[in-house]
């Protein structure tokens, strides 16, 4: 998940697999896979690096789980 902030400062969490796409024109908005749609204060590069940041960490964990094999 990761936490992004409505305009009116209320901090929510989103999975990030379940955003269709991101919009910026001014305000950002999160369109969901559901039709859903949730304006934000961070920026399109901002909410973009959270995605990344959230993967990155979801890849480390899953490396961390996996048993390592000595050659």
């Amino acid at each position: 998940m990761i936490i992004v902030t409505r305009l009116d400062r209320t901090r929510f969490a989103v999975n990030p697999d379940l955003i269709e796409r991101i919009l910026s024109s001014p305000d950002t908005t999160l369109h969901m896979v559901d039709g859903k749609v949730y304006v934000i204060e961070e920026t399109l590069d901002a909410a973009i690096d959270l995605i990344v940041s959230y993967r990155a960490r979801v890849l480390a964990a899953a490396h961390a789980l996996t048993p390592q094999t000595g050659a």
